[in-house]
């Protein structure tokens, strides 16, 4: 159904008032070789604080500006132009897709601050009801590969489902022992990444191997090149995006018409951006899933509250960050997560 009016129309003109902000760093030793920094970004005006994350991976290009004129009144859409003209990098961040997260956490705290000052919740302001989250755990297996990882979570969370790395290295007994065991809802290859600890160069034979022996889970990213795309024409249905998808554009540019589509909020750096997404995929049938950027604070409960708006019931990469843990503590919140939504702003109490 497309909707009435366009989602971002709910939005764009609440008042908002800032007198200033503040900058704080959160840092977490996920590996000898990874530390995860992200920067909070709070705005405060009015009586009201709000949030947002900026989840730049490059730990060398936090944090942003000190000095950012941010000052004044404005509406949440003459502020979103505000960023337009200012550099919030302090030099040339290392990756471009930079832009597009620092981006979405000033525009995240805003629509937070703006909604608050209103005395109102993003699901007011949108006309939309909370619902209990469907998540999944991601997961990467090391070197070699193993699936103990995987074994030793389902041990402790029986129903838990998984998105899961391919990489060269799945020889065809580990491909069969995790089909057998089944829950594998997404499949990543990795495809669409350049420059990354992560990088999976395109491999018909694993893409033949595991699109095979999981007929039923999503195919995300895989790299379209004159080898592998034979084998994908096969299964285009079950193809989706996320590292390219940065606006609706991206969507109407994928090599297939998508049935479903990854929508990381911080890919799409603004709100407009973003709602003009969730409003492009409900006209043209298009299934979300949420996904997440290891996020240390807000940010994490920015990307659920948006899916128990959005798309509650697909398998949205957004688990509580305790599942990001090399061991599975006792305790951790299981799928579907309750809806947790604050009575005011863009947040998630949690």
């Amino acid at each position: 159904m497309v909707p009435s009016v366009p989602l971002y129309d709910a939005v764009a003109e609440l008042p908002l008032e800032i007198e200033s902000h503040a900058l704080d760093r959160l840092e977490l030793q996920v590996s000898p070789e990874f530390a995860r920094v992200t920067t909070l970004v709070r705005l405060r005006g009015a009586g009201e604080e709000s949030v947002g994350e900026d989840v730049t991976y490059t730990a060398g290009d936090h944090p942003p500006p000190a000095d950012l004129p941010l000052a004044g009144s404005y509406t949440l859409d003459s502020f979103s132009q505000h960023l337009d003209e200012l550099e919030l990098f302090l030099r040339e961040p290392e990756m471009g897709a930079s832009r597009d997260y620092r981006r979405w956490a000033f525009e995240s705290a805003a629509l937070d601050l703006a909604l608050g000052q209103a005395g109102r919740s993003l699901a007011d302001a949108v006309g939309r009801e909370p619902h209990a989250v469907t998540f999944v755990s991601s997961m990467r297996f090391g070197e070699p590969p193993s699936i103990e990882p995987l074994l030793q979570w389902r041990r402790m969370y029986r129903e838990l489902r998984f998105k899961l790395d391919p990489t060269s290295d799945w020889n065809d007994a580990l491909i069969d022992e995790l089909a057998g065991l089944g829950g594998v809802d997404t499949l990543d290859f990795k495809g669409q990444y350049r420059g990354t600890p992560v990088d999976q160069p395109p491999d018909p034979q694993l893409y033949r191997r595991v699109a095979e022996a999981f007929p039923s889970a999503w195919i995300e990213d895989p790299a379209v090149t004159d080898e592998t795309r034979p084998i994908l024409d096969q299964h285009s249905a079950r193809v989706t995006w996320d590292a390219p998808i940065h606006s609706v554009e991206d969507i109407e540019n994928a090599p297939w018409p998508p049935r479903t589509i990854n929508i990381k909020p911080s890919r799409f750096g603004s709100v407009r951006r973003l709602f003009d997404a969730y409003d492009y995929c409900a006209a043209h049938d298009i299934a979300a899933y949420g996904g997440g950027q290891w996020e240390l604070g807000p940010g994490r409960g920015h990307i659920q509250y948006l899916a128990s708006l959005f798309h509650p019931d697909t398998p949205n990469d957004v688990a509580p960050g305790g599942y990001n843990a090399s061991e599975p503590p006792k305790g951790l919140p299981t799928s579907p997560l309750d809806p947790q939504a604050a009575e005011t702003g863009f947040r998630w109490e949690l």
